[in-house]
């Protein structure tokens, strides 16, 4: 049990020597993000980061044992619940992750000062996620007398736990771990590429001190996410981190314990926890980051994009897929919504080639089906991507049993 902040020493890896690769990946993250975004219309954009934040909710819950099916999470934001208990819960779960997140954004684009690595902030995360669960999901178990106990929303947490073979912090002196972390991770104290190796550092040290209670890995994780929106990364928020920790549960988990370990010897760093550790798991995140950017920049190649498009349209016409037949002239009307961002209905009907009629019919099909979506009966279209697409669309954004 720790009570003095510089035994989470070092804070920082080390960039020189056999660790320079730090900063190389750095760079790498940054232009794979940038090349993610491409050329996207901001609204086009809008419609992959709602996506995205589904995508991330359904991988940090996974990575926590919840599994929920992504289309009970789309059933969830339209507030439509499974009769079931436990079903229901995870739809509430869901529906929390993707809401803090939302709201995370919304802070970071209207308040250019906020601190994220402040403990006000972190609170903030653990009150508002904690707040939307139903009472089973906020209950935790002693392990001390096996007694459950309910956690409250953004309180830190006021005794010891302990995680696999890690004790944290002791709960007294959580304040002073935590003013340490945000005085050394704030990210106007760094600069460049240095910035992401703090945002990798911060995510293990965060989860090392074990503020709360409950919910610390899901946290981190928000945190996280909220620390690359707020240094500007070009194009975050159409990669999830979050899916690529959670296809490599085990290594990230594996990673997390080794750079819990103290110092092995007098090459590993001047501090009290392994600075090789610490310098392994920046690497193996950075790196997951970059998997996961070059992932997406992939789905958004516009020729392979437009060919997924056909062939989901095709399945669809020919009545392999469930639902109402989608006529193949609605291929150019989706690919060019999606690259423009919005049509006036009359133009997106006359793509389809047929009269004004039929090419209504067509516009007022895809609306039914969420392909497209519009703000009024009359306004014009632009892209949706209803949950049931997102596989043709986008194969590979979630496992297929899911």
């Amino acid at each position: 049990m720790y009570d003095d902040p510089a035994t989470m020493e070092p804070m920082l890896p080390d960039t020189a020597g056999d660790r320079a690769d730090l900063s190389d990946l750095a760079l790498d993250l940054v232009a794979e993000s940038a090349r993610a975004v491409g050329q996207l219309h901001p609204l086009t954009e809008g419609a992959l980061r709602a996506l995205l934040r589904t995508i991330n909710s359904y991988y940090s819950n996974l990575i926590e044992g919840h599994r929920t099916h992504p289309i009970d999470i789309e059933r969830a934001m339209r507030a439509d619940y499974a009769g079931e208990p436990a079903r229901r819960a995870l739809q509430l779960e869901s529906r929390a992750h993707i809401e803090i997140q939302q709201a995370i954004e919304g802070r970071i684009a209207s308040e250019p000062e906020l601190r994220v690595c402040d403990p006000a902030f972190l609170c903030w995360i653990h009150e508002r996620f904690y707040q939307a669960l139903p009472p089973p999901l906020r209950e935790v178990e002693d392990p001390s007398d096996r007694e459950r106990e309910t956690l409250v929303p953004g309180r830190l947490r006021e005794r010891p736990v302990q995680v696999g073979r890690h004790l944290p912090p002791d709960a007294r002196s959580l304040d002073r771990f935590l003013a340490r972390f945000a005085n050394v991770y704030a990210p106007e104290r760094h600069r460049g590429q240095a910035r992401l190796i703090a945002a990798a550092a911060s995510h293990h040290r965060l989860a090392w001190i074990h503020p709360f209670l409950d919910g610390n890995g899901r946290v981190t994780r928000l945190f996280t996410d909220a620390y690359l929106g707020a240094i500007g990364i070009l194009g975050h928020g159409l990669w999830s981190a979050s899916r690529g920790l959670a296809r490599n549960r085990a290594e990230y988990l594996d990673r997390l314990a080794a750079a819990d370990a103290p110092r092995r010897n007098d090459y590993d760093g001047r501090g009290n926890l392994s600075l090789a550790g610490l310098a392994d798991f920046c690497r193996f995140f950075l790196q997951t980051c970059i998997d996961q950017a070059r992932f997406m920049g992939g789905m958004l190649a516009i020729d392979d994009l437009h060919g997924r498009i056909q062939g989901y349209v095709q399945l669809r016409a020919a009545g392999t897929l469930p639902g109402r037949p989608i006529k193949p002239a609605a291929v150019p009307v989706l690919l060019t919504v999606f690259l423009r961002g919005s049509l006036p209905r009359g133009a997106a009907a006359a793509l389809t080639g047929y009269g004004e009629r039929a090419g209504r019919d067509v516009i007022a099909g895809l609306l039914e089906e969420g392909l497209l979506v519009a703000d009024s009966p009359k306004g014009a279209v632009r892209i949706g991507l209803p949950m049931a697409a997102v596989p043709y669309l986008f194969p590979g954004v979630f496992p297929m049993d899911a």
